[in-house]
């Protein structure tokens, strides 16, 4: 807008005027139109788009149907901008002159403003005139008149400059409309013109909605159809899915069928493998058993050894000692006799030793041997065909003859020599045949080599002999048969030519020669088949003709030939044969084609050549000559290969390098098998070393070959370590070939070192020679190659460098650590050795050119002197930016190099200014420090952290400190390492209550200041503690600590208004809710932790320390612990299979036998079930409570050190309460009003730890009856050093528990055992604190219990418990059973009366009662007739027990009597624990002689039978007739009474029992009964029913007596009568039945 409007109108003008003359209508079309201007590009490649389209808006005009020019389409929208930029040059002007307007107006205003105020000073000096005034008056106003006026002149000049300009501006929006108004037409014409573009863009548009509703219609079918194809699809799937599921449920079947039959056939094989265990197990047992025997029997006989070795030793000291005293009479001097022959004995001794020495050296020698056999024997295994036995194996044979020999110098005799070598030889021969077999043969040999010195015979010797002879003649027989097969082939070989004679003259010359002389096959390859054709020629002397005979042994495998025989040749005549080889081994081979002719048999060589590397150099040794320091020379060498094989080269630059090593491998090239086989090589070359000396120089050709690299190797690695090729060091040494010492000496190796070199190619090497220090320089490199049978050349390399005349003494000036904007200077010295004056110039690169100056920058070194010049550095701070290939912005490092420009010298002496720059920034990790909120009652402690970005170290301090700030360490002075990290604490206390806002000055030892913002806010809470540090004492773990604080609501005015802060004013009186908010896993307790505060209130908080051990340490321990112990059994187990295997090692064997394995220990020792350990748990699987866990807690409490913590413990204030709308809703906390309190808490290690009960200090004792009591151990023990004093508070003496043991003072290391009882009284939970307290801690325990009303319900509700009548000495029980509805266990007790040790003794209690108290023959004692065995009458099963919860438990009663009577009576008690009764009862029971009993009378005696005399005398022994008409009869008395009143007699009723006894002694089971004299019954009143009847057994008949008295029966009168009733049982016995009767009268 702003370039479109500084244009003028008549530009705008010109330009549209031109495009109007530029009118197609008025001009004749031209045949080229016009290039577009720059701005309309963009129509050209619009139109080139739409040429393709049908109604394109640039190309076709709907009304003419003529194509439309691009010039045209230009013109329209040129037309537009230009028209566009004339609206806006008129709006441009309209809004100038608005502008002028408005200007123009104000400042009229601003003139009328003058003359209001002018004209109101000439009032003013007036009115003083008139008044009379000073003059002083008057002249301040006239001052002020002239200074208005002349800024009224001032005005009201530029007013007319301002009308001038807005006129000039009115004339110009004049023009300017004049010129829109010039261009109406043409703009009407561009509207048109638009109107027409527009219509076509609309019909393009719709022509391309149309075409891409066509394109999406299109769409959409190829989608349907699409569709309806995966359709298909997805059916033909599902119908093959359908198809395939069919078929997996076929084969399903099929499968499950296979699978029980495998299931069945696993079972099988299971049981299979436990009874094979079940016998391995036996035979282990078995095994055990022997072992134990054989070491009991081993032991037996190292006593015995033991006891003759002690023996020996005192015979022979025995011996000694007569042999000294022999020799002292003689008068020989003993001593030195005794000397002489302990000498000789030692010497005996030696050379036994040195003999058995031998052996064992010997046996060694023939297992190194072996060892070696069978390795050439596995390396013959490989091939693919085995040679038969040459020459090669006789030379074997005589080699291992010469080593026996060494091995065994003594000759044997001839026949066993004869023997003996016809062995070998049949060993020999067998070899080629089978490897095994010469294992085998070579043992047999070592073993009867050993045993030709053994004195064992066989018992029949006739058939050793036998066997000898028979294995002789079939060694002779084969060893026959070899000679004759190699004779022809020995003699064949030898007649390659034969002698001719002609004429009676010899010529010794070939009959037939070939062409070519000698078959060569070169550079074969195995698998490929190569032909060659040879020419033979007769030239004999005679007509000849020739027959192939064979081909040499080695090559029949691969050489055939296709010859077919002439017949008889002429001299001079040819025939030809060709020769087809096809290799199968990578093997140079050698051999003849022999043939026969007539002179004489003649033979064609054939040699076959495997590809070989033929590698050489141009030159070995180069020579560079002298040159200058500075310059750089190549030279170049040409490594050429001659051979077909191509292989890979290395320069090597290693100082010891054998030229005998063989075996060269490229780094990249060595594979990991190479190195296996190369490592084995050396690791096993010392061992074969010794037995590689002793073989003779006449060893086979592959033998020497095997045993040469063997000791190429070892000797290589002892005389020179460094000189081991990579093929022999082991895959973990690294071999560092790249620094060589041709990266530190002038003469390097060109960029090509490695390669590979092309069969019959050659390469270029290039060796550049860069003298950089005076003096001669020299390299010895080697080129390795990969192929082992090609020797590394040497190459060796010579040059002298010498020094430039002009140098810098000191080529690296270094400037130390440098800080940015400091001046560091230094001294560049120059010295010169030349004869002549020469000119210096000090250059500096361009990039430090602002950093880096030298003075003077030119200058002349006078001849043999120096010169001095002086280096200026002053880094600035874009020299990161500046010389960014100079300076590492991150290490701060600055390496400049630097020339000296030297006239008439090639090479300028170079130096190189090093320097470190760093920064001397003191940087803050805070931009600002915000204290926020902070009481005027308590601190506030911030953090920051100050960086010393420097690497050098700074002094620091903080200067001008406020009085409110303090600064922590050494009051805000120090010293700040490099790169080092201080952490400062910025201490605020608040004064008053205010807003502050301030800044700390930190400046550094360099006098820079680093300033950091505060700001904080002082506030006065309206709540108060009295201690806002609490520092508890050193308090054991398990003790706690207790503090108490005040928290004080000072404010007492309720209606005080609250004021804002920033005055030093306190917060409206009002209630306050406070809460202390506690961290997490904290020991701390605070009591109470949240309440309410009324106004000048005070609330007495306690805060309680209570350290603990936190659950994640104890399960860190555990786990700890876990794995330690894993540790240990692992090593364990290591231990034991070290054992186990040194136990397996076999002993050295004796004459020539080896020792055997034992496989059980081998099979024990492969056990999985001893090398499997468990598993460590995860700290998840550690619960509490669990073995692991209580260990761990033991092993941190008996370990526990000191611990320090700190805790900020917030207290949060509100605002007020919550509003009276809503009371239950959240009050408005504040944070200014948060108070603080600081706790230092320091744990120690408790002296008085609890080790029973799982450590716990909780005893609970869970329910105990009421009225029991339950006693519980607690053992504490003194892990302190000291002793403890112990004891305790003071249990309630009305409460249930109760301490039984003593305290006493333990020692340290013991233990003590409280003894705790809980006696319930009540039924409800118990729970009382315990302390037990000594001097350095107080171990609180936590006692509860709960007390249970025992419910314990009887089936038997008490009361008389009658047994009835028993025969004696027979047995009848009754079960009690009792139901324990009650929580828990029950006990209970059993008591007779009968058993009571509280019962009087000898019927004191029975004299009483005749005596004193009886009154009424009812009253009986509890305990009535005991029996005369002295056993209790009534017996109880079980006396005593418990009843478990819900359960129940029956008693039994037995009642036992062992003589008649029926005062058997007991009392027995159900009696529990708490001495509560279940149930009384009485016990009563009858014991009688029959099975018939009668009952139910008056008693006639007392119930005690001991002190009475029997009332029934004993009656003299009756015979059975006797018996039968006189038997006592046993009296009973019934007495009657009836009742008469008013008139009125009520009958008298008494009853009797009739009752029969079942019983396994009598026979019968039922009885019968029936009275006598019936008819006097009757007379008398009396009636009985019934009168007889039969009882079965443990039935009771009831006999109702009824009797009613007389019409003239008188008053007072007593009825009696005596009747026989008689019972028929077992016996008949008959009751004497008294019945007395009476009438007892009533009051009316």
């Amino acid at each position: 807008m702003d370039r479109e409007a500084s244009g003028s109108p008549s530009d705008v003008e010109s330009d549209c005027l031109q495009l109007q003359d530029d009118d197609p209508s008025q001009e004749t079309i031209k045949d080229k139109e016009p290039a577009l201007p720059p701005d309309f590009e963009w129509l050209e490649e619009l139109s080139d788009e739409d040429d393709g389209d049908v109604g394109g808006d640039l190309a076709v005009a709907p009304d003419i149907g003529k194509k439309r020019s691009y010039a045209e389409t230009a013109r329209m929208f040129k037309l537009r901008r230009n028209l566009d930029q004339l609206d806006c040059f008129h709006r441009q002007k309209e809004h100038d002159v608005l502008k002028a307007r408005e200007k123009l107006n104000l400042w009229r205003q601003n003139i009328e403003s003058l003359l209001e105020q002018r004209d109101h000073l000439e009032s003013k000096i007036e009115q003083q005139k008139a008044s009379d005034n000073s003059s002083v008056a008057v002249f301040r106003l006239r001052t002020q008149h002239k200074h208005l006026c002349q800024k009224l002149q001032s005005e009201e000049e530029l007013e007319g400059h301002i009308s001038a300009e807005l006129k000039q501006q009115e004339l110009e929006l004049s023009e300017v409309e004049v010129e829109l108004g010039k261009f109406s037409l043409l703009r009407q014409e561009v509207q048109e013109e638009e109107q027409l573009f527009q219509v076509l863009k609309t019909q393009k548009a719709a022509a391309r909605l149309q075409q891409e509703r066509r394109v999406n219609q299109n769409l959409q079918i190829k989608m349907q159809q699409l569709r309806n194809k995966q359709a298909a699809m997805v059916k033909k799937e599902e119908t093959e899915c359908q198809k395939k599921i069919e078929a997996s449920q076929a084969s399903h079947k099929i499968a499950a069928k296979y699978l029980k039959q495998t299931i069945k056939r696993m079972h099988q094989q299971e049981a299979e493998k436990e009874q094979q265990k079940r016998e391995l197990l036996e035979k282990r047992i078995e095994a055990v058993k022997s072992l134990k025997s054989n070491i009991a029997a081993t032991q037996e006989s190292l006593r015995v050894q033991q006891s003759a070795a002690k023996a020996n030793v005192q015979k022979k000291e025995q011996h000694q000692r007569q042999l000294r005293e022999s020799l002292q009479a003689q008068g020989i001097n003993s001593i030195k006799q005794m000397y002489q022959l302990k000498q000789l004995q030692e010497i005996k001794q030696q050379q036994e030793e040195f003999q058995k020495s031998q052996k064992s050296k010997r046996v060694e020698i023939i297992e190194k041997v072996h060892q070696q056999d069978q390795l050439m024997r596995s390396k013959k295994r490989n091939q693919t065909m085995l040679l038969k036995p040459t020459d090669k194996f006789q030379a074997l044979r005589r080699t291992r003859e010469k080593l026996w020999y060494y091995l065994d110098p003594i000759p044997p005799s001839a026949p066993e020599e004869r023997d003996t070598t016809r062995l070998r030889e049949f060993s020999d021969s067998s070899s080629s045949s089978s490897a095994a077999s010469d294992v085998e043969d070579l043992e047999e040999n070592i073993q009867q080599e050993v045993d030709r010195h053994s004195l064992a015979e066989p018992e029949f010797s006739g058939l050793w002999d036998q066997n000898y002879k028979t294995l002789f003649k079939a060694t002779s027989e084969q060893m026959q048969r070899e000679v004759k097969q190699e004779e022809p082939e020995k003699t064949s070989v030898k007649l390659n030519i034969s002698a001719e004679k002609v004429h009676g003259k010899e010529f010794k010359v070939p009959s037939f020669i070939s062409k070519p002389e000698v078959i060569l096959f070169k550079n074969f390859e195995v698998g490929q088949k190569y032909k060659k054709k040879i020419i033979l020629t007769n030239i004999s002397y005679t007509v000849n003709h020739c027959k192939l005979l064979r081909v040499s042994a080695q090559l029949k495998d691969f050489i055939s030939i296709n010859f077919e025989p002439p017949g008889s040749l002429a001299t001079g005549m040819a025939c030809d044969l060709q020769v087809v080889f096809q290799p199968m081994i990578n093997k140079d081979l050698e051999g003849e084609i022999q043939f026969a002719s007539a002179v004489g048999p003649f033979s064609v060589p054939i040699r076959c050549t495997i590809k070989k590397c033929n590698l050489k150099v141009d030159s070995q040794f180069i020579d560079f000559g002298s040159h200058v320091v500075g310059q750089t020379v190549s030279r170049t060498i040409t490594l050429t290969n001659k051979g077909a094989l191509a292989t890979l080269f290395s320069l090597d630059t290693s100082p010891c390098l054998s030229p005998e090593t063989r075996d060269v491998q490229m780094p990249s090239q060595v594979s990991a098998k190479t190195c296996q086989v190369t490592c084995s090589q050396s690791t096993a070359s010392n061992n074969y070393k010794d037995a590689a000396e002793i073989q003779p120089k006449q060893q086979s050709e592959e033998l020497s070959e095997t045993v040469q690299e063997e000791q190429t190797a070892s000797e290589a690695s002892v005389t020179c370590p460094e000189a081991v090729p990579e093929a022999y060091l082991p895959s973990h040494v690294n071999i560092q070939t790249d620094q060589s010492p041709s990266d530190s000496s002038d003469i390097r190796l060109g960029n090509v070192r490695e390669g590979e070199v092309r069969p019959f190619e050659s390469i270029k090497l290039e060796i550049v020679f860069t003298p950089t220090v005076p003096g001669d320089n020299k390299l010895d490199f080697h080129i390795k190659f990969s192929d082992i049978t090609t020797t590394p050349i040497s190459i060796q390399v010579r040059g002298v460098a010498v020094s430039i005349p002009v140098w810098v003494v000191e080529p690296n000036i270094d400037l130390k650590i440098c800080t940015f904007d400091r001046l560091f200077q230094d001294t560049i010295v120059v010295q010169s050795r030349a004869s002549t004056a020469m000119k210096l110039t000090f250059e500096v690169c361009p990039e430090m050119r602002k950093h880096m100056e030298i003075l003077p920058k030119t200058g002349f070194i006078q001849a043999q002197s120096s010169f001095n010049a002086q280096l200026k550095f002053m880094p600035r701070r874009s020299l990161s930016t500046d010389a960014k290939k100079f300076f590492d912005s991150d290490t701060g490092v600055l390496e400049v190099p630097m020339t000296v420009q030297v006239a008439d010298q090639v090479q300028p002496a170079h130096f190189t200014v090093h320097a470190v720059v760093t920064s001397s920034d003191l940087q803050f990790d805070q931009t600002e420090v915000d204290f926020g909120y902070c009481s005027i009652y308590q601190s506030v402690k911030s953090s920051i952290h100050l960086s010393n970005i420097s690497l050098l170290p700074q002094d620091f301090g903080f200067v001008g400190v406020p009085e409110f700030i303090e600064i922590k360490p050494n009051d805000g002075f120090g010293t700040l390492l490099p790169q080092e990290t201080l952490e400062i604490d910025l201490i605020f206390s608040a004064k008053m209550a205010k807003k502050y806002h301030f800044q700390l000055n930190c400046k550094s030892g360099m006098n820079r200041d680093f300033l950091l913002p505060c700001r904080a806010v002082g506030v006065h809470p309206p709540l108060e503690l009295s201690h806002s540090l609490v520092q508890f004492g050193a308090t054991a773990v398990g003790d706690h600590a207790t503090a108490t604080v005040y928290l004080t609501n000072h404010h007492t005015d309720r209606f005080q208004s609250k004021q804002p802060v920033g005055k030093d004013s306190m917060a409206p009186a009002v209630h306050r809710l406070f809460s202390f908010a506690l961290p997490e896993n904290s020991d701390i307790t605070i009591t109470p932790l949240a309440g309410r505060l009324l106004p000048g209130e005070r609330c007495l908080v306690q805060v309680i320390f209570s350290p603990t051990l936190l659950d994640k340490e104890i399960k860190e321990e555990a786990l700890h612990r876990l794995h330690r112990a894993k540790l240990l059994r692992e090593k364990e187990l290591e231990r034991n299979k070290h054992a186990e295997t040194q136990k397996e090692i076999p002993v050295e064997p004796s004459k020539g036998k080896k020792a055997s394995v034992n496989p059980k220990n081998s099979k024990m020792s492969g056990d999985p079930k001893t090398d499997k350990l468990p598993e460590s748990p995860d700290s998840a699987n550690i619960q509490p409570g669990s073995e692991q866990y209580e260990e761990a807690k033991d092993s941190l409490l008996y370990s526990f050190s000191r611990r320090y913590r700190e805790y900020t413990i917030p207290c949060f204030v509100s605002d007020g309460d919550p509003p009276e709308e809503d009371r239950q809703a959240q009050p408005t906390w504040s944070p200014i009003n948060t108070l603080y309190m600081k706790l230092q808490c320091a744990a120690v290690q408790p002296p008085l730890v609890v080790t029973s009960n799982n450590g716990h200090n909780i005893i609970d004792f869970q329910q105990v009856a009421v009225g029991e009591k339950a006693i519980k151990k607690l053992t504490v023990q003194n892990i302190s050093k000291e002793s403890l004093d112990l004891r305790s508070s003071v249990l309630d003496t009305q409460g249930p528990f109760s301490l039984l043991s003593a305290l006493r003072c333990i020692r340290p290391g013991e233990k003590h055992t409280l003894i705790l009882a809980f006696s319930p009284t009540l039924d409800k939970k118990y729970h009382e604190m315990l302390e037990v307290q000594s001097q350095k801690m107080t171990l609180e325990m936590t006692l509860r219990g709960e007390g249970v009303v025992p419910a314990v319900i009887s089936s038997h509700t008490g009361g008389l418990l009658d047994f009835g009548y028993v025969l004696e000495k027979e047995t009848t029980s009754q079960v009690v059973k009792l139901q324990n509805d009650s929580p828990l266990a029950v006990g209970f007790r059993v008591l007779l009366a009968s058993l009571s040790p509280s019962r009087p003794c000898g019927g004191a209690d029975r004299v009483a009662l005749l005596l004193d108290r009886y009154v009424d023959s009812r009253d009986q004692s509890p305990v009535g007739s005991q029996n005369y065995s002295g056993l209790s009458v009534f017996s109880v099963v079980p006396g005593e027990g418990s009843i478990a919860p819900g359960q129940s438990q029956d008693i039994t009663i037995t009642f036992q009597p062992d003589h008649l009577s029926v005062n058997y009576s007991d009392k027995l008690t159900i009696m529990l624990k708490n001495k509560s009764k279940v149930c009384v009862l009485d016990l009563k029971g009858a014991a009688s002689l029959h099975n018939m009993y009668v009952s139910g009378g008056d008693l006639l005696t007392v119930p005690i039978e001991s002190l009475l005399p029997s009332l029934i005398t004993d009656q003299p022994q009756l015979t059975a007739e006797s018996e039968a008409v006189e038997r006592p009869s046993i009296p009973l008395l019934v007495t009657l009474q009836a009742n008469y009143c008013a008139g009125v007699i009520t009958p008298a009723v008494r009853e009797l029992q009739v009752g029969c006894i079942r019983s396994t002694q009598s026979t019968k089971k039922s009885g019968e009964f029936y009275w006598d004299n019936m008819t006097s019954l009757q007379q008398h009143g009396f009636t009985v029913e019934p009168c007889k009847g039969n009882v079965e057994a443990s039935h009771k008949r009831t006999i109702t007596i009824t009797w009613t008295p007389h019409s003239g029966y008188k008053p007072y009168e007593v009825v009696q009568l005596c009747v026989p009733l008689a019972v028929k049982g077992d016996e008949t016995n008959v009751y004497r039945v008294t019945l007395m009767a009476s009438v007892s009268m009533c009051a009316d």
